[in-house]
């Protein structure tokens, strides 16, 4: 098996660095690369506590599906299957990161391959040359390597039957769902429940978790960001805690986030279970819980104008979103308007045309508004403008047309293209939702006024041309830089 990972284009052998990373127990790497060790058929993190096997008993891969399917199972001690995802799938924008994403979001669980290939515009049979290149596993592994890690986070943290945990992480049968599970853990499906844990998690009726990441992370950053620009009947903050409404592929839900110390606790209320995997990956995205927090340090605390920003808080993130079209329509709300009347914008449109929650939960009422309702609605009461009511509607027309896609394989030029072609919806926009929905940590918005006072602030000149020129040292992660922008000038 191979021991070398992507760059960009370029195939780089760090089988020696990773190795470096294993003897030092280094959890930077962890999720980046996994580590099977041939005399014990064990894969683990680099940063596991166990005993450091000989180097020549070392194979890296660059999945933990890659691991399984090459005969290893799963370190109890570490488990590297429930490491924070890597960085590389979670920004690349071909076809290997936007495949690894929707899987990630259970697509080939709902559509099975073809129905992921025929989402990201390539045959079946190229996709699977691409990832067994790339990553070292095709589709139907990577697919049974999250519904395993599912399974257990189910097993772990609710008191549901094995039959409905075997449905609910999608397995088709409970015979493969414990045959994949003894494999996969070298444990029986009944061994990795923890029954008071479960009891304790199970509380009324929310399925609780933690979610792993990389450190520095400041959650509690993310959690005011995301309160600022809450949308009442859709968000709330609650005792400190982020929660929204989820539009999920079996049905609705509801996420609280919650930062403890450097930790994410997670409870999810769920109508149909089965989507429990789609809710917390998309609660990562939201978080962006898979970057590479050092990385982007090293690579701007050094700046002179952002470095002291950067070094007071290496653990800023760029925040996402949960339902990129929803994103793309509140993004058209908040032009050149405060981030109040942007949700008071979107709190009327989500009282006249969100879907009420069979279950509400405090203030959170409603699922945003779908594109198709947007589209079909009349726009003359809406609390706007004119040329923004026509954006509204044609952004939701082409959203729901299927013509512009925000999902999370969506290829990012092309969304960009369509995106701007809407009357209406200019640059500043297109780079927003760049940021959020499309990933790109390298998105930068010269015209934002928060990004312009925060470079006054800081003696800069902060024209837009000035701003763009100065933003080229801060690539290729200029999205973070906008974020410690934004905060150093709220502070």
């Amino acid at each position: 098996m191979s021991s070398q990972l992507w760059d960009g284009a370029t195939v780089i052998d760090s089988s020696d660095r990773f190795w470096r990373a294993v003897e030092a127990g280094d959890p930077r790497f962890d999720g980046w690369v996994f580590a099977g060790v041939t005399s014990t058929g064990i894969y683990r993190r680099p940063s596991c506590p166990a005993r450091t096997p000989k180097r020549e008993n070392v194979r890296f891969y660059a999945t933990a599906a890659a691991a399984q399917a090459d005969g290893f199972r799963a370190c109890k001690r570490c488990r590297p299957d429930a490491a924070p995802g890597s960085p590389e799938w979670d920004r690349r924008t071909d076809l290997v990161g936007r495949a690894m994403r929707l899987i990630a979001d259970g697509v080939v669980d709902r559509h099975g391959v073809a129905g992921l290939a025929s989402r990201l515009g390539y045959t079946e049979r190229h996709l699977h040359r691409q990832l067994s290149a790339v990553v070292g596993a095709g589709p139907l592994a990577l697919a049974r390597a999250q519904r395993a890690q599912t399974a257990r986070l189910l097993l772990e943290t609710t008191d549901l039957p094995m039959i409905e945990v075997a449905s609910s992480a999608g397995f088709g049968s409970v015979r493969q769902f414990n045959a994949t599970m003894r494999e996969i853990f070298a444990t029986a499906p009944p061994d990795l429940r923890d029954r008071p844990h479960a009891a304790q998690a199970r509380t009324d009726d929310a399925i609780a978790l933690r979610l792993p990441h990389r450190s520095p992370l400041d959650a509690a950053a993310l959690v005011q960001f995301l309160g600022r620009r809450a949308v009442p009947g859709v968000e709330e903050i609650v005792d400190g805690a982020y929660r929204r409404s989820l539009r999920l592929p079996h049905g609705a839900g509801i996420v609280e986030l919650r930062a403890v110390e450097e930790q994410v606790r997670a409870r999810f209320w769920l109508t149909d279970p089965r989507d429990l995997a789609a809710a917390v990956q998309r609660s990562r995205v939201l978080l962006d819980l898979d970057s590479d927090p050092e990385a982007v340090a090293d690579a701007l605390g050094g700046d002179a104008t952002l470095g002291s920003l950067v070094r007071v808080n290496p653990g800023r993130r760029v925040a996402g979103h949960v339902d990129g079209g929803e994103l793309a329509v509140r993004a058209v709300l908040g032009q050149q308007v405060s981030l109040a009347g942007a949700a008071a914008a979107a709190a009327r449109l989500v009282a006249a045309h969100g879907e009420p929650l069979e279950r509400p939960l405090g203030a959170v009422t409603h699922l945003f508004p779908a594109a198709e309702a947007l589209s079909e609605a009349d726009p003359s009461d809406w609390p706007m403008p004119r040329t923004r009511r026509a954006a509204v509607r044609a952004l939701a027309g082409e959203l729901a047309g299927g013509d512009l896609a925000l999902h999370p394989g969506a290829e990012p030029d092309e969304a960009r293209r369509r995106l701007g072609a809407i009357p209406g919806i200019g640059p500043w926009t297109v780079g927003y939702v760049s940021m959020r929905v499309l990933r790109d940590r390298d998105a930068f918005l010269p015209t934002d006024l928060g990004v312009r006072h925060a470079l006054e602030r800081l003696g800069r000149d902060a024209t837009p041309a000035a701003a763009e020129r100065l933003s080229s040292a801060w690539r290729p992660y200029r999205s973070y830089a906008v974020q410690h922008l934004w905060a150093g000038l709220a502070a």
